[in-house]
């Protein structure tokens, strides 16, 4: 059975990758994405599946049921992009001015909307369901997991699995990581007021630079001062907005910062002293703050069971690629809701470019070896037909 989805993998490769480019240049932002979920909707038109749109905000929800009693595995992929000018060069370069596919996404969608496909054409040849969830808006909080979790796309789903390309990964090899895999996200935003007056008469003001200065370095003992060493965390400020006249005092400043911590334990510590320094700097400065701390990705945790199975089936099925295990990554993911209401993981495929520069998600010309389109399929659609062949 996996012969003849490997077999039918490779015969529509050329598909994958020509959705891949279709959909690199035409991008859509997170949660404006109604050309691209419309694509993914008439796309299955006249298959053998059941489509639910809009489950969340953009989300679609397919289900590929084998009408014989089994398990439910959950399959997901992202389908937004990012608010970047491309840079590439590519032939396929994004239409969309300040638009583009910069994370990979769209390889996501394209290699799951053929495997689906495949899978809803062998579905006599296994049990229980798949359920195929496309999502909307994994870049901008609060996420589109967390609407489609709440309209209930995960009812009846015993496991999760996701796959994610990455640009810095060996092409040939897909990457698992049991235990928390990547860490989880918080910003907040602080606005210092003191007051503001001339500049030879400091005594008559209360200067916010100095309070908002002294905020940016005493976060900084944070991480260093805070954390257990064993621990991963990291507070970023990447604004300071207290442009002014030389000669004047500020009255106010706003400082804007970013949280990221590899366990959620990690991120409450963070966040506890955050809020700490801020209560203090009113009582040192005599300003007074207003601070506005969001929490929003959760740490994504890979179920040990469960991704150790994934790896396990992979490791001794012959698929051409290898299997190795890697370390935490720093970014945040939304698929993290999804991994706390029911046992999941989350993997990687390596997309480093055989030709060029490699470079970081996220940047300008950001690309990936389209060799991962067909390995993500052929790891996942493994996964799905072990996972759906009848045994417990």
């Amino acid at each position: 059975m996996n012969k003849q989805l490997i077999e039918a993998l490779i015969n529509k490769e050329e598909k994958m990758i020509e959705i891949r480019r279709y959909l690199h240049q035409h991008p859509e932002l997170s949660f404006q994405e109604e050309k691209t979920a419309q694509y993914i909707a008439d796309f299955y038109k006249n298959k053998d599946v059941q489509i639910e749109t809009n489950i969340g905000a953009r989300g679609i929800k397919v289900t590929i049921d084998s009408e014989k009693p089994g398990k439910t595995l959950a399959i997901r992929a992202d389908f937004d992009a990012l608010p970047i000018d491309e840079a590439t060069g590519l032939p396929f370069a994004s239409q969309n001015k300040g638009v583009m596919h910069a994370c990979g996404h769209d390889a996501h969608t394209a290699y799951m909307l053929v495997l689906a496909e495949t899978l809803a054409e062998m579905k006599d040849n296994f049990t229980g369901k798949v359920i195929v969830i496309h999502q909307s808006a994994e870049e901008v909080p609060p996420g589109g997991a967390k609407g489609m979790i709440e309209a209930g796309v995960l009812e009846g789903v015993d496991n999760v699995l996701g796959v994610h390309v990455m640009s810095t990964m060996e092409t040939g090899k897909i990457y698992y990581r049991p235990g928390f895999v990547q860490t989880g996200r918080a910003f907040f935003k602080l606005t210092v007021n003191g007051k503001g007056g001339h500049g030879s008469s400091p005594h008559m003001a209360n200067d916010a630079i100095v309070a908002g200065s002294t905020f940016v370095t005493a976060v900084q003992t944070v991480v260093s001062r805070r954390l257990n060493p064993f621990e991963t965390g990291v507070v970023t400020i990447g604004s300071f907005d207290g442009k002014g006249q030389f000669n004047v005092i500020k009255d106010s400043v706003v400082i804007e910062g970013d949280v990221r911590g590899l366990t959620d334990a990690t991120k409450q510590t963070i966040e506890k002293e955050i809020k700490r320094i801020t209560a203090g700097l009113e009582t040192m400065f005599g300003v007074t703050c207003d601070l506005k701390y969001n929490d929003d990705y959760p740490a994504l945790y890979n179920d040990p069971t469960f991704t150790q199975y994934v790896a396990d089936t992979l490791t001794k099925t012959d698929l051409g690629f290898g299997v190795e295990m890697c370390e935490a990554q720093p970014p945040s993911e939304d698929f993290a809701y999804y991994a706390k209401e029911r046992p999941s993981a989350f993997i990687y495929t390596g997309a480093m470019p055989e030709d060029g520069e490699v470079y970081p998600h996220h940047h300008p010309k950001f690309n990936i070896s389209e060799k991962s389109l067909l390995i993500s399929a052929k790891a996942v659609g493994t996964v799905v037909l072990d996972y759906l062949k009848g045994e417990q």
